[in-house]
């Protein structure tokens, strides 16, 4: 039977967020049910509420969360009932030409669920990145579903779901950081300090944290730092190439997601070297590069998207490096907090006081 819970909602651009009833309908087919256990305060779900995603208003906010699968539609066999679960906003559809290219990472056309939650007068909602976990059940297409072990608790398991998998990933997966490498990240907030701790595990040996707080560069050394920048009072650019016995890093991460850090980044790499853009920009934003300088210095300039992730491989096994201890997801969660408390939330992390809030239900 359809279910009525509580949820977080975005009714108008720039508004305060409202908890509000929501009607969830039963699984329909490929679709699943899920009780929400925690979920991440992202700075996407930010940019929801302030219409710089789009203007599909009203939102139903929240993504990065883990959870209980509660019931399942018709044709669903790869999770049941029971099953405990990161949700994904990149359900692979397996029938695209990059899904049938061998890089389902880059699928063109991920699922999400076909029917719509409401509120309690019938208004569709929109659910953030296609899940919608600021609420105590949400509706996802089981594809979202990605079973870990149940031994991570839900407050850490859930920011694997977005932020943490984008650093780590931009890292592993895009930038290729392996043994040895040296790698510089412009930016060290949530996505960041994955990176950082990214590169870290990956076994970089110079790891340069590039920030304008302190804090930030403090919570980096705690994820693997070895060298930290403070930006707002020396040249960046200049500190890595010094860092790095003038050449530059192997790898540079830009976590800001504006033109003058994907400046910084360009230049602060090795001839040769790659640079890997994780934050996202706005629209409006544009970049300028002499085009003899992008042909003199080589190398790679990339995306991450999602970390260029497949969360069927990476979920679990990122999950068993924190089961081991060589993974510090606790260290991304600076507070725990309820759903009634999303919007002060919102303001700490505009305020650079926290890495990630988390919600628990």
């Amino acid at each position: 039977m359809p279910y009525t819970v509580q949820g977080v909602v975005a009714r108008g651009k720039g508004e305060p967020v409202s908890l509000e009833t929501v009607h969830v309908p039963d699984p329909g087919p490929g679709e699943a049910v899920v009780t929400v256990q925690a979920c991440g305060v992202c700075h996407t779900d930010l940019h929801y509420r302030e219409g710089g995603i789009n203007d599909d208003f009203p939102f139903l906010l929240g993504h990065e969360a883990a959870g209980v699968v509660e019931a399942v539609g018709e044709g669903v066999t790869d999770v049941a009932p029971g099953d405990y679960v990161i949700l994904n906003w990149r359900a692979v559809c397996g029938d695209c030409r990059a899904c049938r290219r061998g890089r389902p990472w880059y699928c063109f056309n991920t699922h999400n669920a076909t029917q719509r939650m409401t509120l309690a007068d019938g208004t569709p909602l929109s659910p953030a990145l296609g899940i919608g976990a600021f609420i105590e059940k949400t509706l996802v297409a089981a594809g979202q579903c990605t079973k870990v072990n149940p031994a991570a608790p839900a407050t850490v398991a859930g920011l694997l779901g977005c932020g943490v998998m984008a650093g780590i990933g931009a890292a592993i997966n895009t930038g290729g950081v392996t043994r040895g490498d040296s790698v510089a990240v412009i930016g060290c907030g949530g996505v960041g300090g994955a990176a950082v701790h990214g590169s870290w595990l990956a076994g970089a040996t110079k790891i340069i944290a590039v920030d304008v707080d302190d804090r930030k560069l403090a919570w980096a050394k705690d994820f693997g730092a070895t060298h930290t920048v403070n930006s707002r009072t020396t040249d960046a650019v200049e500190a890595i190439r010094e860092i790095t016995d003038g050449n530059g890093a192997d790898v540079v991460i830009e976590a800001v997601g504006r033109p003058e850090t994907y400046k910084q980044a360009f230049y602060a790499r090795d001839l040769a070297g790659t640079v890997v853009l994780v934050g996202v920009p706005t629209p409006e934003m544009t970049v300028e590069l002499p085009l003899l300088d992008v042909f003199g210095r080589g190398g790679a300039l990339k995306s991450s998207w999602y970390g260029d992730c497949l969360p069927s491989r990476d979920f679990p096994m990122l999950i068993d490096l924190y089961l081991q201890g060589r993974l510090n997801l606790e260290g991304f969660v600076s507070e725990t907090v309820g759903l009634g408390d999303v919007e002060e939330a919102f303001a700490k992390m505009q305020r650079g006081e926290v890495l990630r809030s988390v919600v628990v239900l």
